[in-house]
């Protein structure tokens, strides 16, 4: 029983007593290497859709870039498993350590970063969007219902880009950092402000998420899942409100509540 076509498997389903034998689709997983500027930068294990979206937004994210102007040329070969970059500037990828731990202090507080690119592209929000509680459950139910690859295979992630009232754009991957990252790439190709926008996810919260987050410039992360203790102390001291366990008509508000109001009219006055 290993007959594979395309991204469905022969299953054998037994649903109580009766048994069946169907074609069932599942999630795609498949390994991109990062040629930067000639040299092996990175592996990334995707599912290879939006992919590049997924580059520029985990270029942006670990330091390298910070506009898409910055690339100079950016080709990807699907079948392969490749990708080749060419940056407007000379680049040493062999100097960037990205796994060295760096714990350092800002402002009194201590930012408990884990590696030294953070330090240098985390940045604290000071958005003045709000959301009310109501929206929060719209925008989740938002995300699952138009979430395609997740209805077929119930194997991905999905990460939303979404004003107070809609959803903008999801992007879905079986890593949750790397639907951040697509989505990431989205907005640097297309310039898209983000002081009155959020995100809407589907995964744990963990530290890299939400430094994720931070690097993006949003303010407001709306989980359906939960967060981690050292998630929120920097979700905390980064000015980032986090929402999790958003299910049904509940959810907690975890950090900088005051961005959330009870009411149903949330203004995103900037």
């Amino acid at each position: 029983m290993n007959d594979m076509k395309k991204n469905g498997w022969e299953i054998i389903r037994f649903n109580g007593d009766s048994k069946s034998i169907l074609q069932e689709e599942v999630a795609i997983e498949k390994p991109f290497t990062i040629i930067l500027n000639g040299k092996e930068f990175a592996t990334i294990v995707c599912t290879p859709t939006n992919l590049q979206d997924l580059i520029v937004g985990f270029l942006a994210a670990e330091g390298v870039i910070r506009f898409y102007d910055e690339i100079k040329s950016i080709s990807i070969d699907e079948k392969l498993g490749f990708s080749y970059i060419q940056l407007k500037k000379d680049l040493d990828v062999f100097e960037l350590d990205h796994s060295k731990r760096f714990i350092g202090s800002c402002c009194g507080k201590s930012r408990q970063f884990y590696f030294k690119n953070d330090v240098r592209t985390a940045k604290t929000i000071m958005s003045q969007l709000s959301i009310s509680v109501n929206q929060c459950f719209t925008l989740m139910n938002a995300l699952q219902t138009k979430s395609e690859q997740f209805i077929k295979t119930g194997g991905v992630h999905n990460a939303a880009l979404a004003t107070h009232d809609e959803i903008i754009t999801i992007r879905s991957d079986i890593g949750r950092h790397n639907a951040l990252d697509k989505l990431y790439g989205h907005v640097i190709q297309n310039k898209i402000k983000l002081g009155d926008k959020l995100v809407v996810f589907s995964g744990r919260i963990s530290s890299e998420v939400l430094l994720k987050i931070s690097k993006m410039g949003v303010g407001i992360l709306v989980s359906k899942s939960a967060p981690t203790n050292l998630a929120l102390q920097l979700a905390d001291d980064l000015g980032i409100t986090v929402i999790g366990f958003t299910r049904g008509n509940r959810l907690n508000i975890y950090t900088h509540p005051h961005r959330i109001i009870e009411a149903d009219s949330a203004n995103n006055n900037l």
